[in-house]
């Protein structure tokens, strides 16, 4: 290591600062990967699964190198997930004091009304512990059903379905429509793309992380040219019956070189609804 034989257990080093060689061999830092997927229902966020079911591992062949969730969400939930191989980036995002947003579009049943909606923007107890409480507005009200737009500060097991439960208003459907602001906007179900600097760049204002913006690069697969940045996500292929496998990233995703073209606002969330049905 930067020119030292080291024969002790356990000695540290940097691979991205420091000269590592085995054999006569450098060893050679993976890049950097950050990327956001639009996660559909009847997936699981593990990268492997006992029960043989379609995990989100199989959505990211193409990405090139070994990148694991930044948190979860469940098997009946759709929506915004970030992945990384960066540990500090994963761990400062899900840490519970570090007041990271997750924002929903949740479909309950019943008819919300004033007093339903200070239920659900009350504090829960999850496995022993109070929850913050809940950021909840109503988007619309139809056929008995009221959709919701609801932001979580921390991340706890099923937390909105058993808010849900606890206000007497049962989810139907739940979808994250952003994660540290991080959105799907232009992916379909089973797409995923890398994020912009733009968007790097404001994680790591808000929240500290990435550390170096700059080191955060975009592997192409063995075999593909490399991929031109376009302003939008082309559509992705007819969805069929069974969850997909195997999608690769959405054609002419930005990438982190490139600029965000539409910021996020509060409509978001009632045109997701509106589209989806959530």
């Amino acid at each position: 290591m930067d020119g030292r034989i080291v024969r002790e257990l356990g000695v540290r080093a940097d691979p991205r600062r420091a000269r590592v060689e085995v054999d006569g061999r450098r060893i050679v830092p993976e890049p950097l990967v950050y990327l956001v997927l639009n996660k559909p229902r009847g997936v699981v966020s593990t990268l492997s699964d006992p029960e043989g079911r379609t995990t989100v591992r199989d959505l990211l062949r193409d990405v090139g190198v070994r990148v694991v969730p930044v948190g979860r969400l469940d098997y009946h939930t759709s929506g915004a997930l970030l992945f990384t191989n960066d540990g500090e980036f994963a761990s400062r995002l899900q840490h519970p004091r570090g007041g990271v947003p997750k924002e929903y579009v949740a479909k309950v049943r019943g008819v919300v009304d004033e007093a339903g909606l200070a239920r659900l923007q009350q504090s829960i107890t999850i496995e022993g512990r109070a929850t913050r409480p809940a950021e909840v507005r109503i988007l619309r009200v139809e056929d008995s059903k009221t959709w919701l737009a609801i932001t979580l500060r921390e991340g706890r097991n099923r937390q909105v379905r058993r808010l849900g439960e606890a206000a007497g208003y049962p989810v139907l459907r739940l979808s994250r429509t952003a994660h540290a602001g991080i959105t799907t906007e232009g992916l379909r179900p089973g797409q995923w793309r890398y994020l912009t600097r733009d968007e790097l760049v404001a994680l790591k204002k808000a929240y500290g992380v990435p550390q170096r913006v700059r080191s955060a690069t975009i592997p192409e697969p063995e075999g593909h040219a490399p991929t031109k940045p376009r302003p939008k996500v082309r559509p992705a292929r007819a969805a069929s019956a069974k969850p997909a496998t195997g999608l690769r990233r959405a054609k002419g995703a930005p990438t982190q070189s490139k600029s965000v073209r539409r910021k996020v606002s509060p409509g978001d969330g009632r045109a997701l609804a509106g589209r989806r049905g959530t």
